[in-house]
């Protein structure tokens, strides 16, 4: 029979935490990915690595957040666009 199975709905709660507490502990995990990302936008704005790097990622932060906000705007227009019928139109 499975673990699943034979568990009662505490113990499979319990389970949960454990793995859920288990994944946040690892340092850096979750943030790996986006650190690379967040480095893109870094490079963006200071290729040279003049900037103290405090004010760099300062920088890279808000041009991340300026391109996120990009892509919410077109795809609002996207969405804007479908529903009046205009097909493609959105960018």
């Amino acid at each position: 029979m499975a673990a699943s199975k034979t568990l009662t709905r505490a113990q499979r709660i319990l389970r949960a935490r454990v793995a859920a507490n288990t994944r946040w502990s690892a340092p850096g995990a979750r943030t790996v990915q986006a650190d690379k990302r967040l480095a893109r936008f870094a490079d963006e704005i200071d290729p040279g690595h003049k900037l103290p790097e405090s004010e760099r990622m300062a920088l890279a932060r808000q041009r991340r957040r300026a391109y996120m906000q990009g892509l919410a705007l077109a795809s609002s227009k996207a969405r804007s666009a479908r529903r009046a019928g205009g097909g493609d139109e959105a960018a």
